[in-house]
């Protein structure tokens, strides 16, 4: 029998070579493409983008990775609103040149409990969405207990035509609570930071958003005093916008009182109104928007009025 030149052996092993090579690479994408499949079956869909058109303010719900529609908004008419006329203003302004495509900060509301703050970014908002229609202005309210999920909302509102006043309650973070980092990502941090067309809005008892007590025991125990606690202040510094509410006086708390009756129309006024409303405050050991709210609230149940859908919202503030 005759053998086969040494070049057509060397050509007919690389071929065979070349199909065994060829087969565990068709296998392999195989079965590659077997386990892509079971993990996308395994793997959450991804959100449906919201449609935003259906209202005017949403609720972040990070389980679902969802926002839900809020058909009627709870808030105060702007003119209820008394004794914060400076920071009402520079919320106002701040809020238009946002709507407008302009620069604007992010807000801190921070100081006395029940002085408006979030009732105050509520009405800021239903100002400026019916003075710029245009701008699609929307309000969603994200937990404190959710911050840690505002990277996923950020991408669910980023590159949208619409644009969004993110809003807070009542913020503020515990020594050893580590969801601040999140926020502070989002306010200017990270590769992508914020998306031009969110800003974001806190209310808070704390101008720090952490505890003086907390703040001082961090210091007495740190190595360096100086720089314990420099990460968690920190955070506030990235608000551009700092408005102070504080304490009201007697005058304030009574045309508070006093605006509510005549937006309610209560039959009621005089020095007897002063008096009461004087009293009810002091029982309570302050005055506010809130202690005020619930004086006009007894007053009308004592009086028989019915008061409409229209009823301020008590600040959580």
């Amino acid at each position: 029998m005759a053998k086969s030149p040494p070049q057509s052996r060397k050509k007919a092993t690389k071929a065979v070579a070349l199909a065994r090579r060829a087969a565990a690479v068709d296998g392999g994408a195989e079965l590659l493409a077997r386990i892509a499949g079971a993990l996308e079956r395994l793997a959450p869909p991804l959100p449906a983008a919201p449609d935003f058109s259906v209202a005017e303010a949403f609720v972040w719900h990070p389980e679902g990775q969802k926002l839900a529609a809020v058909r009627r908004v709870n808030r105060v008419d702007m003119s209820l609103l008394k004794g914060i006329d400076r920071v009402r203003d520079l919320l106002v302004e701040n809020t238009e040149r946002f709507a407008r495509g302009l620069p604007a900060n992010n807000a801190l509301l921070w100081g006395a409990r029940g002085m408006g703050k979030s009732s105050l970014v509520k009405a800021a908002h239903a100002a400026i969405s019916d003075a710029y229609p245009q701008a699609g202005l929307k309000l969603i309210e994200i937990h404190r207990e959710d911050i840690e999920s505002l990277p996923v909302l950020m991408g669910l509102l980023r590159n949208v035509r619409e644009r969004f006043i993110v809003f807070c309650d009542d913020l503020s973070f515990d020594a050893d609570d580590t969801s601040y980092k999140s926020l502070k990502t989002m306010l200017e941090g990270g590769i992508e930071g914020r998306p031009e067309n969110v800003i974001f809005y806190a209310t808070s008892n704390r101008r720090h958003l952490l505890a003086r007590d907390m703040m001082e025991n961090e210091r007495a125990t740190a190595i360096n005093p100086g720089e314990a606690v420099e990460e968690k202040v920190s955070l506030s510094d990235r608000f551009g916008l700092w408005l102070g509410f504080h304490r009201c006086s007697q005058d304030e708390y009574l045309a508070m009182v006093e605006g509510y009756i005549g937006y309610y129309k209560i039959p009621h006024s005089g020095e007897e109104l002063r008096r009461e409303a004087l009293e009810w405050a002091t029982t309570r050991g302050a005055r506010s928007g809130r202690v005020a709210w619930q004086y006009v609230q007894d007053l009308a149940g004592r009086l028989g009025v019915r008061m409409d859908d229209r009823r301020p919202a008590t600040d959580g503030g």
